[in-house]
C-alpha cells in the first residue's frame, strides 16, 4: 500500500482533519494529504517537527522511554504528532471536535501501516 494511499484513507475516514502529512527528520515532506493549501500543511509538519525534536532530546536526558505521541490543542485545532520511525514521522492537523478519540485511534492505525510500508 502506498504512503498516499494510507494518508488519504486517513483524512477520508475523519470528517475533521485538516490534513496529513509524512514527513522525514529534516522537516521535508515525504507525501501529504491535505484539505487545506499544500504550503500550510507543510509549513505545520516543520514546525511540529522541532517540537518533536525537542521533546525527544528531553526524553533522552531524562533517561526515559521513547516518546509516542504528542498532542497539541488550541482553542480551534488539535494536531498529533506521531513518529512513525527514528527518521520519519505523522502530523495530523484536525479542527477541534469532540471526534479527538476516534482521530487518535485512526492516527494510531496509519502508523502501524506506514511502519510496515518503510520496513
Amino acid at each position: 500500500m502506498s504512503f498516499q494511499k494510507i494518508l488519504g484513507e486517513l483524512v477520508d475516514r475523519l470528517p475533521d482533519a485538516l490534513g496529513v502529512i509524512l514527513a522525514d527528520w529534516e522537516g521535508e515532506a515525504v507525501d501529504q494529504v491535505s484539505r487545506i493549501g499544500d504550503y500550510e500543511i507543510k509549513v505545520i509538519a516543520a514546525h511540529k517537527g522541532i517540537i518533536l525534536t525537542n521533546m525527544r532530546q528531553a526524553m533522552r536526558d531524562l533517561d526515559s522511554d521513547a516518546l509516542e505521541e504528542i498532542i497539541v490543542t488550541t482553542e480551534r485545532s488539535q494536531t498529533l504528532i506521531l513518529p512513525v520511525t527514528q527518521d520519519y514521522y505523522l502530523v495530523l492537523s484536525l479542527k477541534r471536535s469532540e471526534t479527538f478519540g476516534r482521530a487518535l485511534f485512526e492516527a494510531r492505525r496509519a502508523i502501524f501501516q506506514l511502519r510496515r510500508e518503510i520496513a
